[in-house]
């Protein structure tokens, strides 16, 4: 994985809704959609994997791969207090760079949140770490292929997967068949994963990993460009429990667009897990993703 930013890095960038995000020179690429970071947030992971729903119970476990500036986070502790304030809460998240929730404690970013939110937000950058009687939450810093093994170890399930590393191609690593394996060992037998990515080869992965697939239907009321067909993917054990793909997204998972990431060891850069996936890619013989796209207009 490549090297932590400086804190030095991270001037918030405004996005539609109000609220900001950060740009990462190592990736190239910002940490949220400029339509709105908070509401990326809630809408393609709090909503998508039914938090408001599953708050009606005693307690909840979480797991935010990717932690950031802690808005999935965030996002999913002001739906669940919202509807139940006495549902007890357990949250892992997983990030390389401690820098980053850091950044997000200043204003104006973190004051988008309630105040109780605000201080969760505050202890998990300052001491990675937030203990009250209805939440114990716990930053593991490191490269996520490393750190959820130790969840895995201690037979953690999260009800609510939140999968949000920076894109395929830019983060490699966190998108492998191998590494879908390692987080759905944390995913509870009626839990949910839910990523904003839509990607064939991400799907797959899924798949290759024990997986059902499900999209996350465009909202009717929300901005999308013309060639948009889904806000990301949501996966489970229980193929009922996920709105189904589209024909066309499921014809999209036979084309070479398909062919899935793969880190054998969970110790590959990204230029080998690129270089290896563009190889596999040249030998398939999936129908080409033009021809897809050209059978049902897209753009």
């Amino acid at each position: 994985m490549s090297e932590p930013d400086s804190a030095s890095h991270w001037v918030p960038q405004p996005t539609r809704d109000g609220s900001f995000t950060f740009f990462s020179e190592t990736f190239g690429e910002a940490f949220h959609s400029q339509q709105g970071a908070k509401t990326e947030a809630f809408q393609k992971f709090a909503v998508a994997t039914d938090l408001a729903l599953l708050a009606q119970r005693d307690s909840l476990k979480l797991l935010d791969v990717c932690y950031g500036l802690g808005y999935n986070t965030a996002a999913a502790l002001e739906t669940i207090w919202t509807v139940n304030p006495d549902c007890r809460v357990e949250v892992y998240g997983l990030e390389l760079d401690a820098t980053v929730p850091l950044a997000a404690i200043a204003p104006p970013l973190i004051q988008i949140w309630s105040p109780l939110v605000q201080t969760v937000l505050q202890d998990m950058a300052q001491h990675h770490v937030c203990q009250t009687s209805q939440l114990q939450a716990k930053l593991l810093l490191g490269d996520a292929r490393q750190t959820i093994q130790t969840l895995s170890d201690r037979h953690f399930q999260a009800d609510a997967i939140f999968f949000d590393p920076f894109s395929p191609r830019r983060c490699p690593q966190l998108w492998t068949v191998e590494f879908f394996a390692c987080v759905a060992q944390c995913l509870a037998p009626t839990g949910k994963l839910a990523t904003y990515s839509r990607s064939a080869s991400v799907r797959v992965a899924m798949q290759l990993a024990g997986l059902q697939i499900g999209t996350i239907p465009l909202g009717a009321d929300d901005f999308h460009l013309p060639h948009d067909w889904s806000q990301g993917t949501v996966a489970a054990f229980d193929p009922t429990a996920i709105a189904p793909l589209s024909q066309m997204e499921q014809e999209h998972l036979h084309t070479r667009a398909a062919t899935p990431f793969r880190d054998p060891t969970l110790s590959d850069t990204a230029a080998v897990i690129l270089a290896r996936h563009q190889q596999e890619q040249s030998r398939s013989q999936q129908e080409s993703t033009s021809s897809w796209r050209r059978r049902w207009g897209i753009r």
